[in-house]
């Protein structure tokens, strides 16, 4: 029996999307208030779901105490009170939108879970505004 297990986290973060090759006036008619120059700020929802069987020794999906450190230390240590454009190397060259920050953490996070795991990211950047990625 497949069972799905899933953690709350959340972090706060600035950002800018904008692409480098575009001018000014093409950013802002595509990203609009997204890419003030000044950046701004999201206080990002997660949500990561583990899903297999149960342990039939430990009864667990996954240690729920395990996959708390991997969201700190993976997630929110690394995110959290940054700018992802300029402090978070992953985003150096790539527009940290919801959806690639959601495969950004989903590619820091898979090496942490076993492999006959399967992993889900859930990521609002707004109570309205969220991605799901599942390494598909």
């Amino acid at each position: 029996m497949r069972v799905t297990v899933s953690r709350k986290g959340h972090f706060n973060a600035a950002h800018r999307l904008y692409r480098k090759d575009w001018s000014d006036d093409k950013n802002q008619l595509v990203f609009d208030k997204c890419s003030n120059p000044n950046f701004h700020g999201h206080n990002y929802e997660l949500i990561v779901s583990v899903t297999g069987e149960i342990d039939q020794e430990t009864g667990y999906v996954i240690d729920i105490k395990t996959l708390k450190e991997i969201m700190k230390e993976e997630v929110e240590d690394a995110f959290d009170h940054k700018n992802l454009n300029i402090e978070v190397p992953e985003f150096k060259d790539l527009n940290p939108t919801a959806e690639n920050i959601s495969v950004v953490i989903y590619n820091k996070m898979r090496p942490r879970i076993k492999p006959h795991l399967d992993l889900e990211i859930t990521l609002f950047e707004t109570p309205r505004n969220f991605v799901t990625y599942s390494g598909n």
